[in-house]
């Protein structure tokens, strides 16, 4: 009786005795909404650029920047949010997020004009930062033996969004044109909004606040759904237990400055200003930078390749007369070479299911990265339209796989009091990426520019694998960090 008394467990213990069970999947499934959603509204860029600029016969420019101010908005969303969740908890992160995403994202469908539709896809981008709040949350949830299996699968339905938004631009597009499109693609948003009041906050979260009956209540929740008993004791902070293990012996750390900044975890963060000179502290800022060009060169190659499969799939007939008309036509080509092109995800979620954790973080991402240049290269000559389609598949299935673990290995590299921050900000780093491909990627294409644009998406690839191998962590099968301190 005296043992279990002094006996303590903490959040990882918890997780380890309950296992992926009923509760896990619930926060899968409420997660996954919100990837799909996502999804959705990135995807129907792709539909809505074209269709708007023939009917209010805008520029080539303007058309990008309906395009590219999403970006904006997203990159401007990805810090906020992430501050926002390592400071007042995940839930009021997502939360925010889905009002500002559903309601300018149904609010777009009304635009009168390409000013405000500007203002409002300007502000769902910045709802869709929010997104990694969201990964970050159910990622703390999940037992790390099966962390990678599980964040594949997470990451799928951002595949299965894709795929949902292609089929409904070519069933709606056609007959009922872009409104209808944008008010029915805001519709998983609304859903997040629906179900809100059941979500419960990260016990891990709470730990690091000192909340901790508060995460005790939903451990055990979580013990009731999964049908198991937590561990025997009491319920403990790895936070907690740092700052004792640095009161007996300040050897544990290298200097006392080290001392004075774990203890100052819960001093005041105005702005962020202090989690951001965390993540670029000494013992983080190689990963920390590292990460930044990883998620620069995914998004920049992944949007690209999305924007562009239509340009592309043209082949050698991309600068013909008639490409503006057949790329910005109402017709069903461009709906079917997206539709199509999606499916790529499909095997790319699996293969990196099968990679992860086996073969490490590192080593699947940069795999998968230079592969994808492999599947690019082919593009840069004169091939037939097959080829360019088989290519472009390939370079998809790649680029989709590498994304999927990038946003995996982020949240393991970084401690639980600005995990958020961390994804955020170099989730604002791919967006930047997001904003440029339309605005260079598709202009070079668009001037006859083909080759310079694959070997640009070739250098930037590369760059994006050469950095991968660098990374100085490999996480598999770590458990998730609360202190700068645990990582070695």
């Amino acid at each position: 009786m005296e043992d279990e008394q002094s006996a303590t467990y903490t959040v990882d213990d918890a997780l380890l005795s309950s296992g992926f069970g009923r509760f896990q999947i619930l926060i899968l499934s409420y997660a996954g909404i919100g990837l799909i959603a996502e999804a959705m509204e990135m995807m129907l860029l792709s539909f809505v650029g074209p269709s708007v600029q023939l009917e209010w016969k805008l520029t080539a420019h303007q058309e990008s920047m309906i395009t590219s101010v999403v970006f904006v908005g997203m990159l401007i969303g990805a810090y906020s949010w992430g501050v926002v969740s390592d400071n007042y908890g995940r839930r009021k992160g997502f939360f925010f997020t889905a009002i500002m995403t559903s309601g300018a994202g149904f609010l777009s469908s009304f635009a009168p004009n390409y000013l405000s539709l500007m203002a409002l896809r300007f502000v769902v981008g910045v709802g869709l930062g929010g997104g990694p709040v969201l990964g970050s949350w159910f990622l703390e949830f999940v037992p790390a033996p099966t962390r990678g299996t599980w964040m594949v699968i997470f990451s799928a339905f951002w595949t299965v969004g894709t795929i949902l938004e292609a089929s409904l631009a070519w069933a709606v597009m056609p007959k009922f044109g872009w409104r209808l499109l944008l008010a029915l693609s805001s519709a998983p948003s609304f859903l997040l909004l629906l179900f809100y009041a059941a979500t419960p906050e990260s016990p891990r979260f709470l730990c690091t606040k000192g909340r901790i009956t508060e995460a005790v209540e939903v451990l055990e929740k979580m013990a009731r759904l999964n049908n198991v008993q937590l561990p025997a004791g009491r319920l403990v902070s790895e936070k907690n237990i740092e700052l004792d293990e640095v009161s007996e012996s300040a050897t544990l750390l290298t200097d006392d400055k080290e001392k004075d900044d774990i203890k100052d975890d819960e001093g005041s963060n105005f702005g962020g200003f202090k989690s951001v000179s965390k993540l670029l502290s000494p013992k983080l800022m190689r990963a920390t930078l590292l990460l930044w060009m990883a998620f620069f060169g995914n998004a920049f190659s992944y949007y690209g390749i999305v924007l562009l499969t239509s340009e592309l799939s043209n082949g050698n007939r991309i600068c013909a007369k008639q490409e503006v008309e057949s790329v910005h036509s109402n017709n069903s080509s461009l709906y079917k070479n997206v539709f199509i092109s999606s499916f790529a995800e499909i095997p790319g979620s699996f293969l990196s299911a099968m990679v992860v954790d086996r073969f490490g973080r590192k080593l699947s991402m940069a795999s998968m990265l230079f592969t994808s240049c492999v599947f690019l290269f082919p593009l840069i000559f004169s091939q037939t339209d097959i080829l360019t389609r088989i290519s472009l598949f390939g370079a998809r299935l790649c680029i989709s796989a590498s994304f999927t673990i990038v946003y995996i290995y982020a949240p393991e590299i970084y401690p639980t009091s600005v995990r958020t921050t961390g994804i955020g900000i170099a989730s604002s780093v791919g967006r930047i990426g997001g904003i440029l491909c339309p605005l260079v990627a598709v202009a070079l294409v668009h001037n006859c520019q083909q080759t310079t644009a694959i070997l640009l998406f070739e250098l930037v690839v590369f760059l994006s694998g050469v950095a991968v191998m660098f990374f100085p962590f490999e996480t598999k099968g770590c458990r998730l960090n609360d202190n700068e301190a645990d990582l070695n």
